[in-house]
């Protein structure tokens, strides 16, 4: 377990009529996000009437409430009494996942022209893209899409300047100083390195999306037979993602 302080300001304002964004840092940074995740575990214990749900995001929690259950009002006065009772938050250690990826060529279709424009060779690309950890700070865009940080700088590189109106499930991409896997197929702008055939979201698994916010993830270069294999072993349900516990330091 790791022991973190609360951010000592959140601010709270309302977001639409149903909706209270707490505001708890800035930028992609691991204490900003060891903050917003000691503030979900608050509010979740705290089990406040007519709340629905609690997003993280980079920055920020949003909360979700039904407005016929709670007021604003006495929620917003709710939620400061929640997260001024959790001064040291204890935030479970999150998992360290590995996806094996299949770079290049059909599989990454921007992979040389990315790297082309970083004056590296497609090789090298790959070989600073996989050594990185990767933070997922948070879900979103389509269920179970991964927001990864931990980017190398070299790697950075701005979205297409037209969207595809297809990226097929399991790509990996980058976008800006971000990494990220889409888990099923939506258009998307994000430039193209790579796929894992390892499904990240699936409907019929409990829960459906394979990472959370507080997850790590590796990924390893692997052949196009060892692409097929896997895939052919997700088909039969016969694959085990590789998953460890990941402390940090």
């Amino acid at each position: 377990m790791t022991e973190v302080r609360l951010y000592p300001h959140p601010s709270l304002r309302p977001l639409g009529d149903a909706a209270i964004r707490i505001g708890l840092g800035e930028g992609i940074d691991p204490s900003v996000h060891r903050r917003v995740r000691a503030a979900c575990l608050a509010l979740d214990r705290a089990r406040l009437p007519g709340v629905l749900e609690c997003v993280p995001t980079y920055e920020a929690v949003t909360v979700f409430y039904r407005p016929t259950v709670v007021g604003y009002a006495d929620l917003e006065r709710a939620i400061e009494s929640a997260l001024a009772g959790l001064r040291e938050g204890e935030v479970p250690a999150g998992r360290r996942f590995t996806l094996p990826v299949r770079y290049g060529g059909p599989w990454g279709p921007d992979l040389e022209s990315l790297a082309s424009s970083h004056g590296m060779s497609p090789e090298e690309a790959i070989e600073t893209h996989r050594t990185g950890l990767y933070r997922v700070y948070m879900i979103g865009f389509a269920p179970g899409f991964p927001y990864l940080g931990g980017l190398p700088e070299r790697l950075w590189t701005p979205r297409l300047d037209t969207p595809r109106t297809s990226v097929p499930a399991g790509s990996v991409g980058i976008g800006g100083e971000q990494t990220g896997v889409y888990p099923l197929e939506t258009p998307g702008g994000w430039r193209i390195i790579g796929r894992t055939p390892v499904p990240l979201y699936d409907p019929d698994r409990t829960p459906p999306a394979l990472l959370a916010a507080g997850d790590f993830v590796r990924f390893l270069p692997v052949g196009t037979e060892e692409y097929r294999d896997v895939e052919d072993r997700v088909r039969r349900r016969a694959y085990a993602v590789e998953c460890a516990p990941h402390e940090e330091t």
